[in-house]
């Protein structure tokens, strides 16, 4: 299997314009006049230029680079409350699974953490087609039960015990409600949400004692929204979203030693570009980028080698999705339909439908 990142139809149809979202301006304003120490810079300055500190221009300097440092010190505290400290972390002596590991964002994932030195262990119906460093396959459908349970009996001979847990499988039908089968139904919820169940069942006991561990839940800003087309998918997402808060709820909660020291991360990334919604096209490519797997592997990883706990929201829009729920209904309909979020999906299955 080629592993040359997969471009939307989109992006290789247009310029080189089609890079400048709303993401790269927020970027490059969080790596400048929104950083604090590039902030300082400015009374600093003042200073050297002998300006008065009855001056309007270095007070207000002075104001503005205090209000940034703040926040940013707040930030620091509201993560640590959340969170937790973190964990060490030593990638060449971790044992990490990675479900739907045999293609996309998951096969990512196992090939960086392969060539790094960790073992790696895939769980997926589909088999990694090229043979990688540090990555064992273990065929197995993860929304099924006795099969999970199978392959982490092998991975706990084969590599050892796990002590990472990334929940990447996911599926996707696209149809309308009435359109969906009732073995789709069922199949979407074994894949989407039941397998989280059944791979945490089977791992975090090894994680407790082992004594340290982290568990990645890769969920979907659609968990937040819903979407036309998407029911099941959407349901499974949300649900997913909530059992990842159940989960930190009842590691925080637990009079186990260890429970402290496992640590969450949960994803909910807008559309990535993935072949699990190839000729869906983004209703805009400013304000709703779509997501590359590389860019959501490496905030992932970044996460997991800090050994921390957190949230990932890619792209910038997905973080503030929650709030549209605060709205008032009629306006969240507005919003809504000048998104394109539900055409869009429309479009998608009427392509499907007529191919």
């Amino acid at each position: 299997m080629s592993t040359k990142p997969c471009l939307s139809q989109a992006s290789q149809e247009q310029g080189w314009y089609t890079h400048f979202n709303i993401d790269l301006i927020v970027k490059v304003l969080s790596y400048t006049i929104l950083h604090p120490f590039v902030a300082w810079m400015i009374p600093l300055s003042l200073c050297a230029q002998l300006t008065p500190y009855s001056h309007l221009s270095l007070q207000l300097s002075v104001a503005y680079a205090s209000l940034l440092t703040a926040l940013f010190i707040f930030s620091l505290i509201d993560k640590r409350i959340a969170y937790g400290p973190p964990r060490d972390v030593d990638v060449s002596e971790e044992i990490i699974v990675i479900t739907g590991g045999a293609s996309g964002l998951g096969l990512l994932l196992a090939q960086v953490y392969g060539m790094r030195g960790a073992s790696v262990a895939v769980l997926d119906v589909n088999r990694v087609n090229e043979e990688s460093r540090g990555i064992t396959f273990y065929n197995c459908d993860v929304g099924d039960k006795s099969q999970v349970e199978q392959a982490a009996d092998a991975i706990r001979v084969d590599l050892g015990t796990p002590t990472i847990l990334i929940n990447n499988a996911g599926i996707v039908h696209g149809k309308p409600m009435l359109e969906l089968a009732a073995d789709e139904v069922e199949r979407n919820f074994r894949v989407n949400l039941l397998s989280h169940f059944n791979t945490i069942q089977n791992f975090l006991p090894g994680m407790l004692e082992a004594g340290h561990g982290t568990i990645v839940t890769v969920a979907s800003v659609l968990g937040h929204l819903g979407s036309a087309n998407l029911s099941d998918y959407t349901s499974a997402k949300a649900g997913l979203i909530a059992m990842h808060r159940s989960l930190q709820a009842e590691l925080r909660c637990s009079n186990h030693k260890s429970a402290s020291n496992i640590k969450t991360v949960l994803c909910t990334p807008g559309q990535l570009n993935t072949p699990l919604f190839a000729g869906l096209q983004t209703p805009s490519a400013f304000l709703a980028p779509v997501v590359e797997p590389v860019d959501l592997a490496k905030e992932i990883i970044k996460l997991v080698d800090a050994g921390e706990g957190g949230e990932i929201s890619l792209p910038f829009y997905a973080k503030w999705i929650p709030w549209l729920n605060v709205l008032p209904a009629g306006l969240q309909r507005i919003v809504r339909a000048m998104s394109g979020l539900d055409s869009a999906m429309e479009a998608m299955h009427t392509r499907k439908k007529s191919q």
